[in-house]
C-alpha cells in the first residue's frame, strides 16, 4: 500500500491580492474552507499544508495547529523544493499536489484523479486532470511518484520549474510517461470558468458562490456550482472577464507543451 501525501502550498504573502489565504468565507479563512474541502475526498492520505518560513505565515501555522491539521514550513520561493521537503518529512511514496487558491475545488474531482493514479495498471509517472485542462479552472489535481518528483528537485534549474513545482515533468513528455484525466462530461471550460483566485473580482465571485451554497450544503460539489451560475448569470459575470488568464502566459516562450490557445492576458497587460 503505497503512502500517499496531499501537499497543500499556501503562504499569505501574494503580489497579486495579498493574505487572500485568509480572506473569510462564510465566517472561516479561505484556506480552512480550502482544506476542508480537501479533506472531504475519501482516497487524499496524509493532508499537509505546507508554508514558508517568513514570519507572516506564523498565523498559517497557527490556524493548522488550531484545527489539528499538519503544518510543515520550507523555503519561502522555491515551491518545488517545499513540495518536495514535505513529501519527504512525512514519508510519502505518492505524493499529490493542489494549490491553495482553488477553494471551490470539487473532493469527487478530487477523487476521480486519484482514483486513476491508485487503480493505474500500466507504467505512469505523473497524472493529472490540467494537462491540457478540461475542467473548469480550479480544479487542479496533480500526481506523482515520489521518485519522479525527486528527480525534479534534484534536476530543475530554470525558475518557472521552481516556482510551479511540476512543469520540469510534464514538460518532458519524452522522458516521463503523462497520464490527464479529462472532464467525463467530455466539455471544456477551462478557459471559459475561472473558479481560482488571483484577483478582488475573483474573492467577490468565489464569495457569493459560498454565500448562495455552503449554508444549505456545505459539501456542495461543481454540478451545485455550475447549476447557481446557470441561475444567477450575474454571480458568473464577477470574474469573467479573467477567464483563461493563468501563469502560463508569462513563460510562452520557456513552455514547450502549452499553446498560445491555453492562456491569454489581461486587459492590462500587452
Amino acid at each position: 500500500m503505497s503512502q500517499l501525501t496531499t501537499v497543500v502550498q499556501a503562504r499569505r504573502g501574494s503580489s497579486r491580492l495579498p493574505d487572500k489565504v485568509c480572506m473569510d468565507l462564510c465566517g472561516s479563512t479561505l484556506l480552512e474552507r480550502m482544506v476542508e474541502r480537501v479533506l472531504m475526498a475519501k482516497h487524499v492520505g496524509t493532508v499537509v499544508v505546507a508554508t514558508t518560513t517568513d514570519p507572516q505565515d506564523n498565523l498559517i501555522q497557527s490556524i493548522c495547529e488550531q484545527r489539528g491539521w499538519n503544518c510543515f514550513r520550507g523555503h519561502p520561493t522555491d515551491l518545488l523544493d517545499r513540495h518536495y521537503q514535505a513529501a519527504l518529512a512525512y514519508g510519502a511514496d505518492l505524493v499529490v499536489k493542489i494549490p491553495s487558491d482553488v477553494p471551490l475545488i470539487d473532493p469527487a474531482v478530487v477523487d476521480l484523479v486519484l482514483e486513476q493514479a491508485l487503480n493505474q495498471t500500466e507504467k505512469w509517472d505523473y497524472i493529472s486532470n490540467l494537462h491540457p485542462g478540461t475542467w473548469p479552472d480550479g480544479n487542479d489535481v496533480e500526481v506523482m511518484p515520489m521518485d519522479v518528483l525527486h528527480a525534479a528537485w534534484t534536476e530543475a534549474r530554470l525558475p518557472m520549474e521552481r516556482e510551479h513545482t511540476t512543469p520540469f515533468i510534464w514538460e518532458r513528455p519524452e522522458r516521463f510517461v503523462l497520464k490527464n484525466v479529462v472532464w467525463p462530461l467530455g466539455l471544456d471550460y477551462s478557459m471559459s470558468h475561472r473558479f481560482t483566485i488571483d484577483y478582488p473580482e475573483d474573492y467577490a465571485f468565489i464569495k457569493a458562490v459560498y454565500e448562495a451554497l455552503w449554508p444549505q450544503n456545505p459539501t456542495f460539489g461543481l454540478q451545485d456550482i455550475l447549476h447557481l451560475l446557470q441561475r444567477n448569470p450575474e454571480i458568473f459575470q464577477i470574474n469573467q472577464h479573467y477567464a483563461g488568464v493563468n501563469w502560463y502566459r508569462n513563460h510562452l516562450n520557456e513552455l514547450k507543451t502549452i499553446s498560445v490557445q491555453q492562456t491569454k492576458k489581461t486587459t492590462h497587460e500587452s
